[in-house]
């Protein structure tokens, strides 16, 4: 029975091995590029080991003391141990929640995911922190309490989130216990209870040996089994595997994200070699789909706010593979994997803010902790540097002593905790030296690492930064992006670390927001970017439309391309160059276009934060009230004042968009507003819209 056991494994393995060749030989006219960086790592270390294996199964490879040592545990938390046993404190009463039926059936009634999704986050962050709690303390104080949570976890029928639930055979929300599939949320939960296993099952097994059985056959039913299984429909719902990838498709931050939980599950769980093994090897060869994927300039194009769920969690896929060979796979001399690092730093703008194109908000504090990781690993001072920056407190006038996080990742959180002592050191020193120079000299220099152009030529983003602070951002691509918005062209424009030009983001997620409808939500229409409609033309979504001509010039600070790929046939568009030029204090927008025919008025759309002032209007401004003259228009915001010229062929008018969901007023209160020029309807067929941006 166990032969043909190892025999079955192995001949999974085989078939893998197999699909990893034949997506391989079919993808190289595609944007996907054959790197297989993971794989080659792996294949390299296996033979100079003279093994059959990298990997022991049994889970003594995970890098943190045994639960029962308490100096260790004292070291690895630190000054952090007693804020993490408060807060686990405060759960001991804590009541685990139930998903009922129609938590799940809310998501095809409403579209609400937030029913189902919130009590299962809950009981995530409940249990990660009890988790922390127990072994800061060692008392066994929390341990009933993380059993009833992992009991109650076991007795689920899921652990996927009821918005991917459609995606097993029956497409219903509810779960069907038949079919076992992985999300993003059944990958991480199952992290989470592998851990809690990792650390408790002897405190567990005294209790009841029962818990640990349940344990068991939980993540070997919901995780273990459905990532080996070959079977056509659990195939096709675990798409982010990308064992059956065709050009044109996205791999995005799922396969990252899920790769590296299952791989910890595997590693910390599964207690046959073979089996182990080809797990190993299936989730190298889907891991390196991803990185095969991702352009090589290392920009995330799902924005700053995915970073973590992308490259984050591709680096926490490294660091776990690294730690479980004892460092014979190891990537972090790669150069590409170093660049998608340093792109979390490079997208910070400022004072909470980042670049935000597609579904990314525009507001977020990336994870300290991870950023300091990646960087020490990656041998980046930029990206350590960046970290502590993060650590500033404005209102203290002081380095912040780094926490450890307690979301519902309990894998970041223990990350986080390796890290502690390391980085208090250095804040420390941080803080003496703000006693004899002042702060905003060592804030400069913990940023001094960062061009003042960043240019990610495959992704088209472009980023200046100019003498005055100010922060412009633009991009080209293409309207099948991941989490895309119609938006090939777009730009944002900051006045010091204050928005003027602006892209919305993207509302509270809800089934229409990745349905058939996702386009007729009005921020994800090139209507409500900062871009033209082409004779009354919007942009269209699909992989054919894109830019062209793209291209970047660092000492001008400027930044040009086609945009008119990106509209349909019925925009007649022959071309359309955009070109951004940033002047100290001043962007220069042109647009040369050529256009087959005329049947519309061409209108120039730009989103700004702020209340807008027409020609003629009265407006106040450093304590003076003043008249906008022909020819411009005001932007007042919270601390800045911009003025816009335009064509005089042009007509300006405003479009007030309230905002309504707090994803969006959270970031940018109220309202956005819409700046319109509206050309003559018989608009010459060829010519010339130039915008000068002026920021006071």
């Amino acid at each position: 029975m166990i032969m043909k056991l190892r025999q079955t494994v192995w001949s999974i393995a085989a078939t893998v091995a197999v699909c990893f060749s034949f997506l391989f030989s079919v993808q190289e006219a595609d944007a996907y590029e054959e790197r297989n960086l993971i794989h080659k790592a792996y294949a390299k270390a296996l033979h100079e080991s003279g093994d059959t294996t990298l990997v022991k199964a049994g889970g003594d490879w995970f890098p943190y003391p045994d639960y029962a040592d308490r100096a260790g545990w004292q070291k690895v938390f630190a000054q952090d141990a007693g804020r993490l046993i408060t807060l686990g404190e405060g759960y001991l009463g804590y009541e685990w929640k139930i998903v009922p039926a129609t938590a799940y059936l809310e998501y095809e009634r409403s579209g609400n995911r937030k029913i189902m999704e919130n009590p299962m986050d809950a009981n995530r962050r409940a249990l990660n922190t009890l988790i922390l709690a127990e072994l800061a303390e060692g008392k066994g104080r929390f341990v009933d309490q993380i059993a009833d949570g992992l009991w109650m976890s076991c007795q689920m029928t899921s652990w996927v989130l009821s918005a991917h639930n459609p995606r097993q055979s029956s497409h219903r929300a509810l779960p069907d216990p038949r079919e076992y599939i992985i999300d993003l949320g059944s990958a991480g939960y199952g992290a989470t209870v592998a851990i809690a296993y990792h650390f408790f099952k002897d405190a567990l097994a005294e209790l009841d040996p029962s818990i640990n059985y349940c344990i068991e056959e939980a993540v070997k039913e919901r995780i273990l089994d459905p990532f080996m299984d070959l079977s056509a429909p659990v195939r096709k719902a675990n798409w982010w595997i990308a064992d059956q990838w065709k050009p044109g498709e996205i791999i995005n931050n799922w396969n990252p994200w899920c790769n590296s939980n299952v791989l910890l599950c595997y590693l910390l769980m599964e207690k046959d070699q073979a089996r182990l093994d080809a797990a190993v090897h299936r989730s190298v060869i889907s891991a390196d789909m991803f990185l095969n994927f991702v352009k090589s300039d290392g920009a995330c194009e799902e924005g700053p706010s995915y970073w973590g769920h992308a490259a984050g969690k591709l680096y926490d896929y490294l660091e776990i593979m690294y730690d479980a060979t004892g460092g014979r796979v190891s990537l972090f001399d790669n150069v590409q994997i170093r660049k998608m690092g340093e792109y979390i730093s490079r997208s910070y703008i400022g004072d909470s803010k980042v670049v935000n194109f597609a579904d990314a908000t525009a507001s977020m504090v990336p994870d300290v902790c991870l950023t300091y990781r990646y960087g020490k690993s990656m041998n980046s001072a930029e990206m350590e540097d960046f970290a502590l920056y993060l650590l500033y407190d404005g209102k203290s006038g002081r380095f912040r002593a780094p926490a450890v996080p307690l979301g519902n990742d309990t894998y970041r959180s223990l990350e986080a905790a390796s890290v502690l002592v390391e980085m208090t050191r250095k804040t420390e020193a941080l803080n003496e030296k703000a006693a004899s120079v002042p702060v905003e000299e060592i804030l400069d220099g913990l940023r001094s690492a960062v061009p003042a152009v960043s240019w990610y030529p495959e992704t088209e983003f472009c980023y200046f930064r100019d003498g005055d602070g100010n922060f412009f951002a633009a991009k080209g691509g293409f309207n099948n992006e991941s989490h895309n918005h119609n938006d090939v062209g777009t730009f944002i424009l900051y006045s010091g670390n204050r928005p003027v030009l602006v892209d919305a983001g993207v509302g509270t997620y809800t089934k229409k927001t990745f349905s058939s409808e996702r386009y007729t939500i009005w921020s994800m229409q090139s209507d409500w970017h900062s871009l033209p409609a082409v004779n009354g033309v919007s942009q269209a979504f699909g992989q054919e439309y894109r830019s062209s001509d793209v291209s970047c010039n660092p000492e001008k600070r400027e930044f040009s391309l086609d945009i008119g790929g990106a509209y349909p046939e019925d925009a007649s568009c022959r071309s359309w160059k955009r070109s951004y030029r940033l002047d100290d204090g001043r962007l220069v927008i042109r647009d040369s276009f050529h256009l087959g025919e005329r049947k519309a008025a061409d209108v120039e759309n730009f989103m700004v934060l702020g209340e807008v002032y027409l020609p003629g209007d009265r407006y106040v401004s450093g304590g003076k009230e003043k008249t906008v003259p022909t020819g411009r228009v005001m932007v007042i915001g919270d601390g800045t004042a911009a003025e816009i010229s335009y064509p005089r062929s042009m007509e300006p008018s405003v479009s007030v968009k309230e905002l309504d969901d707090p994803r969006l007023s959270n970031v940018w209160g109220p309202v956005l507003r819409r700046i319109s020029f509206t050309s003559s309807p018989d608009a010459p067929l060829s010519g010339a819209y130039e915008f000068r941006i002026s920021l006071e």
